[in-house]
């Protein structure tokens, strides 16, 4: 089959596409499926004795200690609950430095002495489990012959059950580590960062007189953009097979600059999938909330409530496996890449964060009069100081070189690490730093001038889209995750560093306090102090312009613009002091992360430029030669019988093929490169050698795209992508 014909062939699929069946079981109502898969709270309160359901919410909601005694009987209702929800297996599900969701399936059942079978589920099972950890990155922490590697039941996640046509399984949440005790994975990190900034969260709110000081978390909600084709098309491009992204394509005639596909009507088959996607999600116990269309076509959003970041870490995992899965099912394919179209816009992962508790509540609300809240003012002020120490390793959280297509366009924030606080904020702070906040700027109402419609309340101060760290009225809105990554990488960065800003402030106020200052003027000293000196990392204006890339020079803000200047943040002293100082990762740990993305980028880049290499000599070139070929037999035909012929068709695609002869010649060689680089070197080495050059191979072949003939391009283009669902 030719190129040409797989294309032709890939539209009239989609054209001929029969919607799936609907998966709603007659009189079923939405609400009564949430967390039907689930072993939630309320079915382990109904399943398990007092005390050892007691036990396990202290664990869950106060961070003590698991008392291992208890693992038996949890391990015995859990085994039941699954076997009823017709399981036949268990996996310990983990989060290895891949970024992806990984799992050992094991049966429950097992032979006894008569020939039949028993279910067997012990304590000791359930706690942990030994996969081979030999083949898993790990930056160096092991040598490729030492392979044991244990995963640790994480109680704080609830376990639930993973349906499948033919038979269910039982997934458990898991941390990753290895035989040394050294973190392999994402989670185990943040667990540990989320005590360390917990400690420090409770020192800051009883030094503001609270005694009811419950365990303090980090709370996440992901917006998860994404992009939907048919599988058709998906299928018939080895470059989004290979590497989830076009690695060709002419811009279509109309892209996105109509604006019209922004929260516009859902067409019926995304609907369809949306609605069996979320329904697999609410089973689950995933609380997806918000769904419509994105800026660009072809792309969409889900976004969930608030979690626990652990939880919530773990279901952007699940949610991100769920869409793909689902999506198959209705002849589709999600495409998580952040950049999988040239000239369109990518897709990101908006982190929401805030802080808080039970009996403090949200710790980033700043109430009707947010001058007069010096709680929520300290806290606030933790970030901004946080953000300026630290803006290096969070831009390092997210780099990636599928990240590195979107960060700093129009399109998402630049990449340099700044705080968007809106103009009440920004008020009240201009004011702590001139002496002392006396008021702030009071929310408004929008007159519409229509009588039918009431006068509308209007928020104190705008959003600000360009800013990667904005205030967003109760948390914050970190922009800068990348759509296929785990939130987890960034809420690792965000707790330690909050952890090392209230741990400054509580010092600092215990200290001046113990001194004879007044506990209110302590405090005004502490705000004062951070404004004086890290308020460089607030910007309220376009993050967008060239004046705010000089500013921020100016400001001493650091501009990683790759992942191959960002990464190297993990290795700086400060960030081994950071890490270390709060027990989130030892120094052979953050290494092995440091080296981990570097070589998962270097990787990225090779794996692009072999693909576009193989598509350019077995199938880009050989249609444009074909087109060269008929033009030229046409041009001595009609030279043949005293016709003049044009030649400007056939020059155009004769300069084209002999640039893209060129530019394949060239990454040919770049790509015979022999390695004998350090994983530094080797990354270094994809960024200035195979990446000009894979680009220019890409140049020559979007430039035939758009002159040879439409009937012999091999490739579905983005205007039938885009715009055939």
């Amino acid at each position: 089959m030719s190129g040409s014909s797989a294309r032709l062939d890939a539209i009239q699929s989609v054209k001929h596409y029969q919607a799936p069946a609907g998966s709603i079981a007659e009189g079923e109502r939405p609400g009564e499926i949430f967390g039907q898969n689930v072993f939630s709270r309320s079915v382990m309160k109904a399943r398990l004795p007092k005390s050892v359901f007691k036990a396990l919410m202290s664990t869950i909601g106060e961070g003590k200690p698991l008392d291992p005694t208890v693992a038996d009987t949890v391990a015995s209702a859990m085994k039941d609950w699954a076997l009823e929800k017709g399981a036949t297996h268990y996996a310990h599900v983990f989060y290895p430095l891949t970024g992806l969701t990984a799992e050992k399936h094991d049966s429950f059942f097992e032979p006894d002495s008569t020939g039949a079978s028993i279910a067997e589920f012990a304590g000791k099972t359930l706690m942990q489990g030994e996969p081979d950890a030999s083949s898993f990155p790990n930056g160096g922490l092991r040598d490729t012959f030492e392979a044991r590697g244990y995963t640790g039941w994480d109680v704080t996640s609830p376990s639930y059950i993973l349906e499948n046509t033919n038979g269910n399984t039982l997934c458990i949440p898991t941390i990753f580590v290895s035989w040394t005790g050294e973190a392999l994975d994402h989670k185990t990190p943040l667990l540990r960062s989320q005590q360390a900034m917990n400690t420090h969260a409770q020192r800051v709110l009883r030094l503001f007189g609270h005694s009811d000081v419950d365990t303090v978390v980090s709370f996440a909600g992901a917006e998860q953009e994404y992009f939907l084709i048919d599988r058709s098309f998906y299928f018939a491009r080895p470059d989004l097979q290979s590497s989830g992204r076009t690695l060709f394509g002419a811009h279509p005639p109309k892209g996105q600059e109509f604006d019209d596909h922004y929260f516009g009507a859902i067409p019926d088959r995304v609907l369809a999938f949306m609605i069996d996607a979320e329904r697999e999600m609410f089973k689950l116990g995933i609380p997806a909330k918000t769904r419509h269309n994105e800026v660009a076509p072809g792309q969409f959003e889900i976004a969930p409530v608030f979690e626990k970041a652990n939880l919530a870490a773990d279901h952007q995992q699940l949610l991100m496996v769920t869409l793909g899965r689902v999506a198959q099912r209705h002849g589709m394919e999600v495409l998580l890449h952040e950049k999988p179209f040239k000239g369109i816009n990518g897709s990101g992962k908006h982190v929401n964060f805030s802080i808080g508790n039970n009996n403090q509540g949200n710790l980033l609300f700043p109430g009707d009069t947010p001058h007069d809240n010096a709680q929520f003012l300290v806290f606030c002020a933790a970030v901004i100081r946080a953000v300026h120490l630290h803006g290096g390793l969070l831009r390092a959280s997210v780099a990636s070189a599928a990240n590195d297509h979107r960060l700093g366009a129009n399109e998402a924030p630049p990449a340099i690490m700044s705080i968007f606080l809106g103009a009440q904020l920004a008020d009240v702070f201009d004011q702590v730093a001139a002496g002392g906040a006396t008021a702030s700027k009071e929310r408004g109402t929008l007159k519409v001038g229509v009588d039918t419609i009431p006068h509308l309340p209007a928020d104190a101060g705008d959003r600000n889209r360009t800013s990667p760290v904005a205030f967003t009225g109760n948390r914050f809105e970190f922009r800068a995750a990348g759509s296929s990554q785990t939130i987890a990488g960034p809420m690792v960065v965000i707790n330690t560093m909050l952890a090392d800003s209230l741990d400054f402030i509580a010092t600092t106020l215990e200290s001046t306090v113990a001194s004879g200052t007044e506990f209110n003027v302590a405090v005004q000293q502490v705000l004062q102090s951070i404004i004086a000196n890290h308020g460089a990392s607030v910007f309220n204006g376009n993050g967008y312009s060239e004046a705010w890339q000089q500013e921020a020079a100016a400001r001493g803000l650091l501009n990683l613009r790759n992942s191959v200047d960002a990464l190297p943040q993990y290795n700086t002293p400060e960030a081994k002091e950071l890490f270390g100082k709060y027990g989130v990762l030892n120094e052979r740990e953050l290494a092995s992360r440091y080296e981990v993305a570097l070589e998962q980028y270097a990787k990225s880049v090779s794996v692009e430029a072999r693909t576009s290499l193989e598509m350019g000599k077995t199938i880009i070139l050989p249609a444009a030669m074909r087109y060269q070929t008929e033009l030229a037999a046409n041009a001595a035909a009609l030279a043949s019988i005293g016709y003049s012929f044009d030649s400007s068709a056939l020059d155009e695609v004769t300069s084209g093929v002999t640039a893209l002869q060129g530019a394949l010649k060239n990454l040919k060689a770049a790509l015979e490169h022999d390695g004998g680089h350090d994983v530094a070197g080797e990354a270094q080495y994809a960024l200035e050698a195979l990446i000009p050059p894979t680009n220019a191979v890409r140049a020559a072949t979007d430039q035939l795209e758009d002159v040879v003939a439409d009937n012999l391009w091999p490739l579905p283009t983005y205007q039938e992508m885009l715009f055939i669902l």
